[in-house]
């Protein structure tokens, strides 16, 4: 294969990477391996334009990114829109999209199993047409990425200081609002915390991410409305692996999500695979089975469907 890589120089891992000697380890090892791989070094500045004009060439089989769970997810977003097969190296703080599609988390490992797998088809959502391998938000979760968005950070380390100190304010002023929902045709209306709509459902881990990217469905999850010890409890269950044994969280699945916020204004936000973004008072969810061509180790390609079985 013909493959272009794109490696975001900011992204976690990438800052204290000398990333001209990863990047002509990635080259030999492709060509160790029968490929032909080029390698861009881009800032984070630069990453999207970069993607994007990857993603439109027509001399490529496949491209390669690495960086943060936002490169990354821009990544799918335009691969998938392209119909072009996409390899990623998890190069930030989380990678849960690299954990679900069980890539080496280690970049100089990730490079060998990507260099010798296979082509599957894994599911991609979209919030009002905006592409999402992870999940969409509302509540709890986008109020701890907004305290955590107005910190300075500079590491990895200080992101997840600046991670637990955000959760920490979440705990003491937990939110609460009103949301109608419709899954598959099932409508129902409630007050909540929460909302979690997560490309298939998640598996019994503490960052919560599927364990599998090809099962055909959205998980749908809601949370009561919550006083500061249950956000604790919440927290804390999550912590083990153990969300569905909390009283306070519902979970459903479909292929379709409507929701409707009868109150919300401009304050409230959404985060969208980790992105903080305004959320409008509607939002239309959608999972798209099979469609996104992913690059994973051949271990992992025996356990999805190839793009031909998707397809049909």
């Amino acid at each position: 294969m013909r493959v272009q890589a794109i490696f975001n120089r900011d992204g976690g891992t990438f800052r204290t990477t000398d990333m001209e000697a990863y990047a002509r380890h990635a080259e030999e090892v492709f060509a160790a391996a029968g490929h032909h791989l080029d390698c861009d070094i881009v800032e984070s500045s630069d990453i999207e334009m970069v993607l994007r004009r990857c993603a439109e060439r027509t001399d490529l089989d496949a491209m390669l990114a690495g960086g943060g769970d936002g490169t990354i997810s821009a990544a799918a977003g335009l691969a998938w829109q392209s119909g072009m097969p996409l390899g990623i190296i998890p190069a930030g703080t989380m990678n849960l999209f690299a954990r679900s599609l069980k890539i080496p988390l280690d970049i100089w490992q990730a490079i060998d199993a990507l260099a010798d797998g296979d082509i599957s088809a894994a599911d991609i959502g979209t919030a009002d047409d905006r592409p999402f391998v992870h999940q969409f938000s509302a509540g709890l979760h986008a109020r701890m990425v907004r305290l955590r968005n107005a910190m300075t950070y500079r590491s990895r380390m200080g992101k997840i200081i600046a991670n637990t100190r955000a959760a920490l304010g979440v705990i003491l002023d937990p939110p609460e609002f009103e949301v109608e929902f419709e899954v598959d045709g099932v409508a129902e209306s409630r007050k909540v915390s929460a909302i979690n709509v997560s490309n298939n459902r998640f598996g019994d881990n503490g960052l919560l991410y599927a364990d599998d990217l090809s099962g055909g469905h959205l998980g749908f999850y809601t949370t009561s409305p919550l006083k500061p010890a249950g956000v604790a409890r919440l927290a804390f269950d999550i912590l083990r692996g153990k969300l569905r044994e909390n009283a306070d969280v519902r979970e459903m699945t479909g292929r379709e999500v409507e929701l409707h916020f009868p109150r919300v204004d401009r304050s409230i936000n959404c985060v969208i695979d980790g992105e903080l973004l305004p959320m409008d008072r509607d939002v239309s969810i959608r999972l798209h089975p099979g469609e996104l061509k992913v690059i994973v180790p051949k271990v992992q390609a025996g356990n999805m469907p190839t793009t031909a079985t998707a397809a049909a």
